[in-house]
């Protein structure tokens, strides 16, 4: 699973979960929305997976708004599908992400937060990340 906390930062977070159903998923980014700054994350774009049918739970418990984009839409999740393609260098399709530990995706998520990037005039989502934390000081 990934987030991004922004277009503007893309920041990424890897949270491994047990299960895909909602109950394991929906938990998840509830505990993970909860280390961060409020103002730093306030929406969530979903591919209408099962994974968050329990969608009204996670925004109740964060007020953190889910949209869902529209079936066989990926330009409406550009940022998100961007972020997949990144970590296919990492997990290429077809992995089986139960092999790998929590520090194993740690690693990778900040592997990837170290990476300039071009939408970001070079800079870094993790130096973007810490822009937008002084900010809100």
């Amino acid at each position: 699973m990934s987030q991004r906390l922004s277009s503007a930062i893309r920041y990424v977070m890897l949270v491994k979960v047990a299960n895909k159903d909602t109950e394991s998923v929906v938990s998840a980014l509830i505990k993970q929305s909860q280390r961060l700054p409020s103002e730093l994350y306030r929406s969530l774009t979903w591919d209408r997976g099962k994974e968050l049918a329990d969608h009204k739970r996670l925004t109740l418990a964060t007020e953190v708004e889910v949209y869902f984009c529209d079936p066989r839409s990926p330009w409406q999740r550009g940022s998100n599908e961007n972020t997949n393609r990144l970590l296919r260098q990492y997990l290429p399709r077809g992995t089986d992400l139960s092999l790998h530990s929590q520090a194993k995706l740690s690693a990778i998520a900040r592997q990837l937060n170290e990476r300039p990037r071009k939408t970001l005039l070079y800079q870094t989502p993790a130096e973007k990340f810490a822009e937008c934390v002084a900010a809100i000081g």
